[in-house]
């Protein structure tokens, strides 16, 4: 009987061999690193620079913090819990409401007043909370000229009404849903101005009408634009300081901020703020998995204008309330509030002083909001290129500064930092004999460095989740066409996602001009902002004349505000969006 003998083929291994054997577990190695492109290592590079005051955070987890945590644990955590999750769940549901809807109404539908909203109702991203709370609190409360004018009218004594209390939880959702809207407006809003008119036509042959096409067609693939919008509002929200102080409210950032500074235990605040950041971590990890497999990519390459809904009678009404009051509540009455406080007294200092504030505000918006931009670019596209679970990790650590307090941000970055620039002046000491001083921290360097690590989320996901929208297929045409990865991403996907990468650099514009604590612990000597003006004066209880300083953020943000708005609403590929 014979008997068939496999012979090994030179330069082919033997199929289950130790050869294969090997070969599946370096692919395996590989699917998990993936590190094949200069774009993937620059972006792994950027994550682990902008992530050092997050992990120094993170180190402090496992460190005994004597009786502090159980105390907290004990007394005042179960309160900061309840308070947090009913804050994120009370504004979440605002901002969705209010900026979804809005969004839709001014891309799709026509109606009096909509050129004027387009613009308009991202004007509350240029007043800060804690000047929100203030104006609202001096003008609601019992000696307020709101109750006053009502006592007056009626006859009412001190005990013979009630009115809400603005100094509550509710009064904070109310306010944070009002400022924090517009990420989701914006977000939304150029979502749907990217989508392609075939997908909405379809839905109109099969039947639906404007209500069910939105429902069952145009929010279904602005999903990963709406959800990165209510995300950075709740990691905002999360991260608010200013109001829930100043209302009373304890949550986990209050609490961060009194272990750090009252109490004196890094240890115990570093922990809270692990924490805060398992929170955020955890919702975010939810909605991914929510989506399971399914992608949101355009399917046509028909750019058209987007159809319209001319709106008449009761409903042209209804569109025009919905978006003034948001508008009304959000923006015109604070800035009426101010500028009456203003007339009546402001700042006595007022002059050629706030210019200069007005300039630094402006310079470290602009550059900050620049560089956050094109390091998210390049993050994003090299995990698209490189989709591994370390590059994917890498950047949501990177990414989560923004639900820190920026008090925490500002310590754990003001540290290495003063050592690197003791280092630094000791060698040049020693090597050529002369000092070179504070050249990081007592220049704006470690204060835009502070402000990237708190705000690189704001352009990442919106970078992110417009990238995501663009079909891998276009990536392998253009290597097909002799493209590289930087060519690529600065010939084809800028062009496509230019009125995201708008929406990008004009929320961290304004986010940076209104930011507070990191500013204020960061700052080079004799370097002040408008921002750190308005606090010190109302920190004094002397919000007559912080309105001034206020007033000077609003004016400084407004114009970019407008002129970036009307950029977008052109960024449509195929032309402008039909007025």
């Amino acid at each position: 009987m014979s008997r068939s003998i496999q012979m090994p083929i030179p330069g082919i291994p033997d199929p289950g061999g130790p050869g294969e054997r090997a070969g599946a577990g370096h692919r395996r190695v590989g699917k998990l690193l993936r590190l094949n492109n200069p774009l993937t290592w620059t972006s792994l590079l950027i994550a682990a620079l902008f992530s050092i005051p997050v992990v120094s955070v993170l180190a402090n987890v496992f460190v005994p913090s004597g009786g502090t945590w159980r105390h907290l644990a004990e007394t005042v955590l179960p309160g900061y819990i309840a308070n947090t999750l009913m804050l994120v769940l009370g504004v979440g549901c605002g901002v969705l409401i209010l900026g979804v809807s809005a969004a839709w109404l001014v891309t799709m539908c026509r109606f009096p007043g909509r050129r004027v909203f387009e613009w308009a109702l991202i004007l509350p991203l240029a007043v800060p909370a804690y000047v929100m709370a203030y104006t609202y609190t001096d003008f609601l409360q019992f000696t307020g000229p709101l109750q006053t004018m009502l006592r007056d009218l009626a006859g009412w004594g001190p005990h013979d009404y009630w009115f809400p209390s603005i100094r509550s939880l509710g009064g904070a959702i109310a306010l944070l849903s009002l400022v924090l809207y517009p990420y989701v407006y914006l977000l939304a809003r150029a979502a749907f101005l990217e989508q392609s008119v075939c997908a909405l036509e379809v839905s109109r042959t099969l039947g639906c009408g404007p209500w069910s096409s939105f429902y069952r067609v145009a929010l279904p693939l602005a999903r990963p634009a709406i959800v990165g919008g209510v995300a950075l509002a709740l990691m905002e929200t999360i991260a608010d300081f200013g109001t829930v102080s100043f209302f009373g409210v304890p949550t986990f950032t209050t609490g961060i901020v009194r272990a750090w500074f009252s109490m004196g235990d890094r240890v115990a605040a570093a922990q809270l703020s692990s924490a805060l950041l398992c929170f955020v971590l955890v919702v975010v990890l939810m909605e991914r998995a929510s989506r399971g497999r399914a992608r949101y990519y355009h399917t046509s390459g028909r750019y058209q204008h987007l159809p319209s809904y001319k709106l008449r009678g009761w409903r042209a009404g209804t569109a025009s309330l919905a978006c003034a009051l948001p508008l009304f509540l959000g923006f015109v009455m604070p800035a009426a509030i101010l500028l009456a406080m203003t007339i009546e007294a402001g700042d006595a200092q007022f002059g050629p002083r706030f210019l200069r504030l007005a300039g630094n505000s402006f310079t470290l918006s602009a550059v900050t909001a620049l560089v956050a931009v094109l390091l998210a670019a390049v993050m994003a596209y090299g995990v698209r290129l490189s989709p591994s679970l370390l590059t994917r990790g890498a950047s949501r650590i990177a990414a989560m500064g923004y639900a820190v307090p920026g008090t925490v941000i500002a310590v754990g970055a003001l540290i290495p930092f003063a050592l690197l620039d003791n280092a630094l002046d000791a060698w040049m000491r020693e090597t050529f004999g002369f000092s070179t001083g504070l050249l990081l921290t007592g220049t704006i360097a470690a204060l835009v460095f502070a402000y990237l690590v708190r705000f690189l989320a704001v352009s990442l996901n919106t970078v992110e989740s417009s990238l995501g929208k663009i079909k891998p297929s276009m990536d392998d045409a253009a290597r097909s066409l002799g493209r590289g990865p930087g060519g690529t991403l600065a010939r084809i996907h800028a062009p496509l996602m230019w009125g995201s990468l708008l929406t990008a650099g004009l929320m961290v514009f304004v986010d940076v001009m209104k930011e507070l604590p990191a500013t204020l612990i960061m700052r080079p000597f004799n370097f002040d902002t408008l921002a750190v003006q308005a606090y010190n004066l109302a920190s004094d209880e002397r919000l007559t004349e912080a309105s001034t300083a206020s007033l000077a953020i609003v004016a400084v943000g407004i114009l970019p505000l407008i002129i970036l708005s009307r950029a977008i609403a052109r960024s449509r590929p195929g032309g402008a969006a039909r007025k």
